[in-house]
């Protein structure tokens, strides 16, 4: 059997890119046939998104490159940036404004990992919708 999947990439600017991650996110994910009957997963990843591009910009001060891509089981979320430091989980305190990052997308990921590369790192968290046919199983 053939294996199918359909992707979609862009690049978001350190300068109004999270909002626009989101937006882009959210009309990309609309075009997948199960995400009308699961809003909350829908929301799970666009709340990823919002965290891995902001991650993306204050730690690493850079542009970040965003790939979704649907394989017909798992939904990833990739987010490439030029810093090379992987990110770790903190205990942030209480009242503080960030730190949460990491522990929101452990929390709301089926999947995630990180990988360093030559120019920077990427996280890529993965999503495996309860109510999705795999491709090309469409009865």
């Amino acid at each position: 059997m053939a294996v199918k999947a359909m992707g979609w990439a862009h690049s978001f600017p350190v300068s109004g890119g999270v909002s626009a991650g989101r937006h882009w996110t959210r009309r990309h994910l609309e075009s997948l046939p199960w995400t009308a009957e699961e809003p909350d997963t829908v929301d799970a990843v666009v709340l990823t998104v919002s965290e891995l591009l902001t991650n993306a910009h204050i730690h690493a001060r850079s542009d970040a490159s965003l790939v979704l891509t649907w394989d017909g089981d798992c939904l990833q979320v990739s987010v490439h940036d030029d810093d090379p430091t992987l990110p770790r989980q903190r205990e942030p305190e209480p009242g503080a404004v960030s730190g949460r990052g990491v522990g929101i997308v452990q929390m709301l990921a089926d999947d995630w990992g990180t990988k360093c590369q030559r120019h920077g790192k990427t996280v890529t968290a993965c999503f495996r919708p309860e109510n999705a046919q795999p491709q090309g199983d469409e009865g």
